[in-house]
């Protein structure tokens, strides 16, 4: 069962420092500002750290999670924003834009734009596993939960945290609603592809799986159409993947439901199908020569390549062949002009994102430590006193696996 998934970049973020010397005017609150700018780091470093797992991300999650709510609930018994939401600066850059960085001075903008790059590592996990060629049930069962982990964090961002923000989400760039709602259904969508090939694997009906196919190409379709108004040169190339994927699908589910018709002596039809799955499948492999030639962020791959590719195009061919000889000797319908049109609903194996929670506030947030951060003081960095600079940019983040693996000849980013 192996995949192959396109990956945009991780967005990168300059270092933080938490500095709030004399506005920090407790060894208790001094300590909450260096653990966050420790447990900041180690976070960051597992983006980037190729042995990193899922409940090893957790725990660097939620000791970060922990401490910078400390900057963003309301702790002095109010309904007003927390003192601190305010008060350090955040830079971040996007996944389609390069390097240059978006700024904004409000820990939510750093909760979402951190919370952005968990749900990423998540689809870049997953894609890691995917593309091995013996990936076994156990870690099938991961790749599929890694991606409905991811859309569950990027919903909740959508829906919790980006209408929190002061300063609205620039139009194109990541924590707009057109590029998180692709990232959402995208992550849908390639969990589902799990589950096709799950059915597929264990010989399930076929109209379950034409029936799945159809919502997936369907899915992919939905992104790419919400891409469709974004600027072309960062968008192209994500919008090339989406492309080949939904008719890829497409095929699938003509395939399958070739495979339907013919079981219910409708040979015709099924011909008709099958020549219709060919046509999608002949689409699909332009697409991965396009989406080859374009430039834009993410890796570069051969996805005609790959074999769940080259396997599809096989069956398609021994399916159709199969239903000519069939209609040759037994039935002898006539083939429809039309192809079929596929009204297919799943019953199951649709990919619901799985929901995110916040962990729960540091026990080192207290009110009394709050109390302690004096606002009034002023922060003694000359950082706070210097005039805000043009915008430079970040390095790029150094990604793992960046080299194809012999056994698919696919590039993972």
């Amino acid at each position: 069962m192996t995949h192959w998934f396109h990956r945009n970049p991780l967005k990168a973020t300059a270092p933080v420092s938490f500095n709030l010397y004399g506005v920090a005017s407790s060894p208790a609150a001094s300590k909450i500002c260096n653990d966050l700018r420790t447990t900041r780091a180690r976070l960051l470093d597992m983006f980037t750290d190729a042995t990193c797992t899922p409940e090893i991300m957790k725990k660097a999650i939620d000791d970060y999670f922990s401490l910078l709510q400390g900057f963003i609930v309301s702790l002095d018994g109010t309904t007003q924003e927390n003192k601190l939401r305010f008060i350090q600066n955040f830079k971040w850059t996007d996944t389609l834009q390069g390097n240059t960085p978006s700024s904004q001075q409000d820990a939510v903008f750093e909760l979402v734009s951190m919370g952005f790059n968990i749900a990423i590592w998540h689809t870049k996990f997953a894609s890691r596993l995917a593309g091995k060629e013996n990936i076994t049930e156990d870690e099938a069962k991961d790749v599929h939960k890694s991606l409905k982990i991811a859309a569950g964090i990027f919903k909740y961002l959508k829906e919790i945290q980006i209408p929190r923000l002061i300063t609205p989400a620039e139009k194109g760039r990541d924590l707009e609603l057109r590029v998180i709602d692709t990232y959402i259904v995208q992550s849908q969508a390639e969990a589902q592809e799990v589950t096709i090939a799950r059915a597929i694997e264990l010989k399930h009906n076929a109209g379950l799986i034409a029936a799945l196919a159809f919502e997936t190409a369907n899915f992919y379709q939905k992104a790419d159409h919400t891409l469709n108004t974004l600027d072309p040169d960062y968008s192209s190339k994500w919008r090339k993947y989406l492309q080949l994927k939904q008719h890829f699908y497409m095929a699938y589910a003509h395939c399958y439901h070739g495979q339907t018709l013919l079981a219910s002596d409708k040979c015709g039809e099924a011909i008709r199908s099958l020549q219709e799955a060919e046509k999608c499948y002949s689409r699909a492999e332009v697409l991965c020569k396009e989406y080859r030639q374009t430039k834009g962020p993410g890796s570069t791959a051969k996805p005609s390549e790959q074999l769940f590719f080259r396997k599809l195009g096989g069956l398609i061919k021994n399916t159709l062949e199969k239903c000519q000889r069939e209609n040759g000797f037994i039935y002898f319908h006539k083939v429809p002009a039309e192809a079929p049109v596929l009204e297919l609903k799943a019953s199951y194996g649709l990919a619901e994102p799985i929901t995110f929670d916040l962990p729960s506030l540091s026990d080192q947030c207290t009110p009394e430590v709050y109390a302690t951060f004096d606002l009034t003081r002023g922060l003694k960095d000359d950082q706070a006193k210097a005039k805000p600079k043009q915008e430079e940019e970040i390095k790029p983040v150094k990604e793992p696996d960046l080299k194809p693996q012999k056994d698919t000849g696919c590039v993972i980013s």
